[in-house]
């Protein structure tokens, strides 16, 4: 008897600090409406540090509103390795996306997601290691920004059945591009890279979205570089065409050529 109820004592001590510590890798704060219709941080909504293997999570209860900006950064110029998934309840996902960038100051994370008209939860999970931690800033999107999805539309699509590759190189000039992958409401699973050389991987981005046109994605590119260019693989099979979308953003005003001696 006195074995059982230190085993009973031990347990509800041991579960109770398995879940203090679940509590304390899983913190949430609540969505709001973002400042700014760019992509400076501090304006998007408070930021939120993601140490390396935890997450934070960012509720949003405004259904008529349907377009959510969400932002990555590094400080420290270091790698961002970050999965984000999209909850409808409590336990359906029906977004996920899992994200990479090489400097996550000249290349941060920026992204736009469309949830229909649902209560939902954006989790930024921070899949790297404890010394790469990141910068997280989660919120309802505001015009001009919240139409981009829309107006991006106009520029004409690229149909890409399933297991097709395609490639497009942007000028010298382009300093941010923007790219929306969509379905017709089948599932959409994707592979988006972002080049600069010969096949030098800047940022990565696989998503999955049970129907790409409840819930499709919308990424927007730095490019400091020249030399960019975008390679869009459909992972899903044949029956599972997507349509690509892309158009350049910003243009620099630096548009001179090196000269050689």
């Amino acid at each position: 008897m006195k074995f059982s109820i230190f085993s009973l004592a031990l347990l509800s001590v041991t579960t109770t600090d398995a879940f203090s510590m679940m509590k304390m890798n899983a913190k949430q704060s609540a969505g709001v409406t973002s400042k700014t219709s760019g992509w400076e941080v501090k304006q998007i909504s408070p930021v939120q540090r993601v140490e390396g293997n935890t997450r934070h999570t960012f509720a949003f209860q405004d259904p008529p509103k349907e377009v959510v900006q969400l932002a990555m950064v590094s400080s420290t110029s270091r790698p961002i390795d970050s999965e984000v998934n999209l909850w409808l309840g409590p336990n359906y996902t029906p977004f996920s996306l899992k994200c990479h960038t090489e400097n996550g100051t000249e290349y941060p994370i920026q992204a736009l997601m469309v949830a229909k008209k649902k209560f939902f939860n954006v989790e930024v999970k921070n899949v790297g290691s404890y010394n790469f931690p990141l910068s997280a800033a989660c919120a309802y999107a505001v015009p001009a920004l919240s139409c981009a999805p829309s107006d991006i539309l106009e520029e004409g699509g690229t149909y890409m059945e399933g297991g097709s590759i395609h490639m497009h190189s942007f000028p010298a000039d382009v300093s941010q591009f923007q790219v929306l992958l969509k379905t017709d409401g089948r599932h959409l699973k994707a592979k988006i890279e972002m080049l600069n050389g010969p096949n030098n991987v800047k940022q990565k981005y696989e998503v999955y979205a049970s129907s790409g046109e409840a819930t499709s994605i919308f990424l927007v590119f730095e490019t400091p570089d020249s030399g960019n260019t975008i390679r869009v693989k459909n992972l899903a099979s044949l029956e599972y065409p997507l349509d690509l979308y892309y158009r350049a953003s910003k243009i620099s005003e630096n548009t001179g050529s090196a000269q050689w001696n």
